[in-house]
């Protein structure tokens, strides 16, 4: 079943969050429905964000894309209403898209990963308690938020009715300045009347005026309460958001970095939850400036004892917005989509900053600049304390390394993208002890700064990325990914940089190496994957171990000249670029000893065979499957390990294939229905212009005992066996009464393995063939026997 197909079976609720995530990306939930297969069959999670080499693929993904919106526009089939929706959809994914391409990869991977994450949570219940527990958090803040727009909105009222009432003091008080003037006039006699009237409108006008000073100043003590109350409920809330739920994303991202599954559309209620804090600090500070006016026109001092919040409110306010923009550890001001944490010299680069309250502040109107720079760690600790010049400092120079940030109105993302840049210099520090060049870390410090407010405020922000180990050739890949796997994982919030600790339990290693295996190949590692690893690494089965770095990934295996992690490297590496399919539809067994094998095999009819790791050759996987010796006794056999460069040749599927002495695979599974669906289609060779029909390799395994005809030998690797050469049977006289049965069973697997269709046929060993010539009478055979 499609994953949109389990997805509109989703209860109520969640799929109220499909369509909340996918009009928060801005994709509409149509074109999601009309193209359900399109889209799930693109290769969407194999395009790297920050790889420049693949935005040819996101373009034509989005070429693609625009394409069949057209084409439903145009289709006679299509109702009147939907043709003017899917051209507009056309229109607007040209728009949004065509400048940044990439973009569109990471919406539908944020889209596609909730729809996931949302069947997963449905399919197993057990696991649904953390997810229960962030929409209640997304609910609480949600509420907050609500609460305290409306606290805002009251005291904005309260600050109209002050203004009221004091412009009703200040005419009150004007007449009783006139009845004033008047009184010190000289007056007639005649006008003592008059003058007696004055003074009583003056007694009334004063105690009117002494009433409306009096409600002016509770007004104001109140209202410095008020806003007093918001503000420290806005720093609660404040913390909550940005040092709870951003740190958690950008903990999350880290952890994406390992392969862990990354949580993009939260980046966008964040985002929401930002813009809505920046608007209520920012709103909250205009009340105050309109009452602190307020209060310099009309100076009312507050009675003693009294408490009045008023001159202590606005630095508390503009430090909640400096707080909100600027602060090092926990700003806004963030990178989206990181550059590689192993950064090769020369190679380009790309990645993405974000501003989150950019929308907000009207930041996008005057767009800022932001400039890339890369330091070291020393230069990162520098520059978190402060430290004079720490921004000015670089330890390499990056080419297309500045440029201007852009708003895209749809999305509300002011961002900016970093498409081209290169690191053409690196200088390295003095390593210490037994430090490579591997594991030394950098990290790219992104700057900018902007006015906010009509320039009444001057922000000068930044943030650092993750960090990046650079090298200068493929093969420091390895230990360079080693070291940024460690830091990943095992980094703690608000550290020196980059400090991580140098001993770790095992089985937080083991979920790492588990978590970044099962995203490079598609599956996860099994328990007794894990336990076959222990053993490895321990030599016991005790997942309490605590592990060293140096055991990782500096100090060989007994008896090998290699590390754990690079054999565990080799063995990802090859499973991912020849055998992801295979090791996904649990085709390999993999990690595996050579005895446990054996033990497994002997208790399985001969042919039965399985795929393990090699124990002793880096990338290496080898075939082990049970048969005959020359004496008759069963033996397991093991052919010597296959690596990338023999897949490059022929690939692991079309070998076993070729190899007929392999029947079936571990438990009970005939082997073309285990592999037939992965063999290299055979047809029929024409002679090319020149004249030649190409000629192709194959697999056999010399000297040995053969239920079928054997393959043709494979020349690319020097220790194939030869072909046997010798008398070929014509019955199959070598099987057992049991192994007949079992070819009579997998007569499917033999008809793919080329024999001849209803007759088994196979090399004959040498003892067979001394019988055989036993049997033969040579006379008879040259006609000798008619002479006398």
């Amino acid at each position: 079943m499609s994953i949109w197909a389990k997805t509109q079976l989703l209860g109520q609720d969640a799929l109220q969050q499909v369509q909340s995530t996918y009009s928060l990306n801005n994709f509409p939930l149509e074109v999601r429905h009309h193209f359900a297969t399109w889209i799930e069959q693109q290769p969407w999670k194999d395009i790297d964000e920050s790889n420049p080499t693949h935005e040819s693929y996101a373009v034509q993904l989005l070429e693609n894309l625009v394409q069949l919106l057209d084409e439903k526009a145009a289709d006679d089939k299509t109702d009147f209403i939907s043709k003017f929706k899917f051209t507009e959809f056309s229109s607007k994914f040209s728009d949004f898209y065509s400048s940044n391409p990439m973009n569109l990869v990471r919406v539908v991977k944020a889209c596609l990963g909730k729809e996931e994450m949302l069947i997963q949570m449905a399919e197993n219940p057990t696991q649904t308690a953390d997810a229960k527990q962030s929409s209640l958090t997304k609910d609480i803040i949600n509420k907050e938020i609500q609460d305290l727009k409306k606290m805002t909105d009251v005291t904005e009222e309260e600050v109209r009715q002050m203004q009221h009432k004091q412009e009703q003091f200040i005419i009150l008080y004007q007449r009783s300045l006139q009845i004033n003037n008047q009184l010190l006039q000289p007056t007639a006699r005649n006008q003592a009347e008059l003058e007696r009237k004055l003074k009583q409108q003056k007694d009334e006008l004063e105690k009117q005026l002494l009433a409306s000073a009096q409600e002016l100043l509770t007004l104001r003590l109140s209202l410095s309460s008020k806003h007093n109350e918001t503000i420290n409920k806005l720093d609660v809330l404040q913390k909550k958001v940005v040092d709870g739920e951003l740190i958690t994303w950008k903990r999350r991202q880290q952890l994406a970095g390992n392969g862990a599954p990354s949580d993009a559309g939260h980046l966008e209620t964040i985002q929401s939850w930002c813009e809505s804090l920046a608007e209520i600090i920012w709103n909250n500070r205009k009340q105050w400036f309109k009452e602190d006016i307020l209060r310099q026109q009309l100076p009312i001092e507050a009675p003693q004892g009294t408490k009045d919040y008023h001159h202590e409110l606005n630095p508390r306010i503009t430090g909640l917005l400096s707080s909100l923009v600027t602060r090092p550890r926990s700003s806004t001001f963030i990178v989206e989509s990181q550059p590689p944490q192993v950064l090769k010299k020369d190679s380009r680069f790309t990645a993405t900053v974000r501003l989150l309250v950019g929308r907000q502040l009207n930041i996008y109107m005057t767009p800022p600049q932001v400039k890339a720079t890369i330091i070291s760690e020393a230069q990162a600790r520098a520059l978190l304390k402060n430290e004079s010049k720490a921004k000015e400092e670089n330890s390499g120079e990056i080419i297309n390394h500045s440029g201007t940030m852009e708003y895209n109105q749809a999305s509300g993302h002011l961002s900016i993208t970093f498409r081209n840049m290169q690191l053409k210099k690196i200088k390295r520090a003095d390593r210490k002890g037994t430090e490579t060049v591997a594991e030394e870390k950098f990290c790219i410090l992104f700057q900018s700064d902007f006015t906010v407010g009509g320039h009444e405020l001057v922000f000068q922000v930044w943030t650092l990325s993750l960090p990046v180990v650079v090298t200068v050739h493929g093969n420091q890949e390895c230990n360079a990914m080693a070291t940024v796997l460690w830091d990943n994982q095992f980094s703690e919030p608000g550290r020196t940089p980059f400090h991580v600790p140098d001993t770790v339990q095992w089985s937080d290693l083991a979920e790492m190496l588990n978590t970044k295996f099962n995203s490079m190949t598609g599956r996860p590692l099994s328990h007794e994957n894990i336990s076959y690893l222990t053993q490895k690494l321990f030599g016991t089965d005790d997942p309490s171990k605590t592990i060293l770095w140096s055991q990782f990934n500096k100090e060989s295996l007994p008896g090998r000249n290699f590390t754990f992690w690079e054999w565990f490297y080799a063995i990802m590496k090859l499973t991912k670029e020849h055998l992801r399919n295979q090791w996904s539809d649990g085709l390999i067994l993999g990690f595996v000893g050579k005895q446990q094998s054996q033990d497994q095999l002997l208790k399985k009819p001969n042919g039965t065979f399985l795929l393990r790791y090699s124990d002793s050759e880096l990338g290496g996987i080898t075939i082990a499957w049970v048969a005959d010796n020359p004496d008759g006794e069963r033996q397991v056999w093991n052919l010597a390990p296959f690596t990338s460069r023999d897949f490059s040749i022929r690939s692991l599927a079309d070998r076993i294939k070729d190899l007929n002495t392999l029947l079936f695979l571990y438990p009970d599974i005939p082997k073309a229905k285990a592999f037939s669906k992965y063999y290299t289609a055979v047809t029929e060779e024409q002679p090319n212009k020149t004249g030649y029909i190409k000629s192709a390799l194959m697999s056999v395994i010399p000297n040995h005992p053969q239920p079928q005809i054997a393959a043709l030998m494979s020349f690319d690797n020097p220790q194939t066996p030869q072909q046997y050469t010798g008398p070929i049977s014509p019955t199959n006289s070598l099987l057992s009464h049991q192994d007949s049965v079992q070819n009579e069973q997998s007569m499917e697997s033999d008809f793919d393995d080329g024999s001849i269709y209803g007759i088994q046929t196979d090399y004959v060993t040498e003892d067979l063939a001394d019988d055989l010539i036993g049997q033969i009478n040579i006379n008879d055979l040259l006609g000798l026997s008619k002479v006398t």
